[in-house]
């Protein structure tokens, strides 16, 4: 599939689709067709004009999805400026130093976001936009809105029409996004993208999924991440797809009314969701006594996970096609289901320094475990004697690889080899055929005293399965392995955690028998830790594993 200029797509889509529907709020006010985005980003570039804002400057986004959220990205782009994306997740300090550190002008800030910042503590800032409404919040620049309004109008005096749609196509090698991710083992670093980044990622969206206008989905993931920004709003939007955005905090009730209200064709997700989503709707099923033998049983099988699997693509609305799973492995319980009533989904690898494409590969080419194959343009090897059976770092280069960390050299450096691949900090394997298989993090590896290597997420894997086990994370203590274990507590009725402790502990203790008995001598645990309170996380559900010792 040819390469081309992701604002040539999404001005191809906005002709072709004119009056359709683009993006939504879910259960808002907002939402603009393809006809109405384009105007809007047009006016928005006029703002930024009386601003006076010149490309290549930095204009900030901190905020939870939206319509707004999107628009105003879009308009950045289109301005050739440098949008930083920052997680609303972040503390304040963390958002205002991240602010600081991009030397961004101008700051979109999101309601939720604005209750917990002090906007004076941001000296750097120029303006400060709502993005509820795009309005001017406190700047040192006035800029009325009848002015843009004005000038907008004498620009275009017969109303903003199709063929006054121009965005830039002529700007691949030059920067689009500081993209500040918090990783799971340690600070932020602001992530240089190209245009030429994104665009590939598009492209390789599109052969992954075709998309046009007659596709729907639901954006759950935060837009400040670049999977969610990526593959919820980027490649589909640029097809000519609808994108509705969750706006406010995710729950169970409002994603299940939200996938039955607007029926999504493709839906991408965190492992942690998905495996709520089933562990609640399915389990409970399959593993009365009953089922479980029906479940094996030749021939009343089949029906049995035909009806399980239609109920469960119900309640996700019914028209799904795929879902892309990101971000870390399935749990092997969870993904043994989903590979038993035939769910069309894949496991997908990337990261931010590659905006975020590595690996993927659709739902029928798919392997049990695997995250999928080297996308094209994109080159992957690993680095050890026998990349096959043995695991070593994961390495890449390619289209789809950043420009470095903003103002880091060091770091920028450190993560590139001397003949130009870059360390992902991933261990895995790849088979004959090209399917690239995780087993852990480099950092996470700990080395046993006989010099053996123990991935602790291999250990998870297995206990994670467990009776009463929701998640865990396997450390070191004086050359011995403890599992810290946050237990599944949906079973207990107004619980106490004083009350269930002793026999959440016993039934812990049966379960570091039996994981044990299936572990090499040199990986077995010594014992398992109850966390009272679930492990924190990165805003794309990863375990701050760096905080648990």
């Amino acid at each position: 599939m040819e390469t081309k200029h992701y604002f040539t797509r999404l001005r191809e889509s906005m002709i072709k689709y004119w009056d359709k529907a683009a993006i939504s709020d879910f259960e808002g006010e907002i939402s603009y067709s393809f006809g109405e985005l384009a105007a809007r980003i047009a006016k928005m570039e006029i703002l930024f004009e009386q601003l006076g804002l010149k490309p290549g400057d930095k204009i900030a986004i901190c905020g939870r999805n939206s319509s707004n959220w999107a628009a105003s990205f879009l308009s950045i782009m289109s301005f050739r400026g440098v949008a930083v994306c920052i997680l609303p997740e972040f503390t304040s300090e963390s958002i205002y130093e991240l602010v600081a550190h991009s030397e961004a002008k101008v700051l979109f800030v999101g309601p939720w976001v604005r209750g917990r910042i002090d906007l004076s503590l941001m000296p750097s800032i120029d303006t400060f936009i709502a993005i509820q409404d795009l309005s001017i919040m406190q700047s040192k620049t006035a800029v009325e809105t009848e002015t843009i309004d004005k000038i907008f109008a004498e620009r275009y005096p017969n109303g903003f029409r199709k063929e006054d749609i121009h965005f830039p196509e002529d700007n691949w090698e030059d920067l689009a996004i500081i993209n500040y991710t918090s990783g799971s083992t340690g600070s932020p670093k602001g992530v240089m993208l190209t245009h030429s980044n994104l665009s590939h990622n598009v492209r390789e969206g599109q052969q992954f999924y075709p998309i046009d206008g007659s596709k729907r989905i639901v954006s759950i993931l935060p837009l400040a991440h670049m999977f969610g920004l990526m593959f919820e709003l980027m490649f589909e939007l640029c097809g000519g797809a609808h994108i509705t955005f969750i706006t406010r905090s995710l729950t169970p009730a409002l994603l299940m009314k939200a996938f039955h209200d607007v029926k999504p064709h493709i839906m991408a997700t965190v492992p942690l969701l998905l495996e709520k989503i089933v562990k609640k709707s399915i389990f409970p099923v399959i593993q009365k006594p009953i089922v479980k033998v029906l479940w094996y049983t030749p021939g009343i099988n089949i029906l049995l996970r035909r009806k399980v699997k239609k109920n469960l693509m119900k309640a996700l609305g019914g028209e799904l096609d795929v879902i892309a799973v990101g971000g870390a492995a399935l749990s092997p319980d969870v993904e043994k289901c989903l590979r038993q009533i035939k769910l069309p989904y894949t496991c997908v690898y990337g990261m931010t320094e590659c905006a975020p494409g590595i690996a993927a590969v659709p739902p029928k080419e798919f392997k049990y475990r695997s995250c999928g194959k080297i996308v094209e343009g994109m080159e992957l090897k690993v680095d050890s004697e026998n990349p096959r059976k043995v695991p070593g770092e994961i390495l890449i280069r390619g289209v789809n690889v950043m420009r470095g960390y903003y103002k880091n050299m060091q770091a920028t450096d450190n993560v590139f080899t001397e003949d130009g691949w870059l360390r992902t900090g991933d261990i895995g394997v790849v088979d004959r055929k090209g399917y690239l298989y995780l087993r852990g993090r480099s950092k996470n590896m700990i080395l046993s005293a006989s010099g053996q290597n123990i991935y602790p997420e291999e250990i998870e894997d297995q206990l994670n399965s467990m009776d009463g086990v929701a998640e865990s994370v396997v450390v070191e203590r004086d050359g011995k392995l403890v599992a810290l274990v946050f237990p599944e507590l949906a079973e207990y009725a107004d619980w106490d955690w004083e009350r269930v402790k002793a026999e959440i502990a016993a039934r812990m203790a049966e379960n570091l028998q039996k994981l044990n008995k299936q572990l090499p001598n040199y990986s077995k645990l010594s014992d398992i830790e109850l966390q009272e309170k679930e492990f924190e996380k990165t805003p794309k559900k990863s375990i701050k594993r760096f905080l648990y010792k």
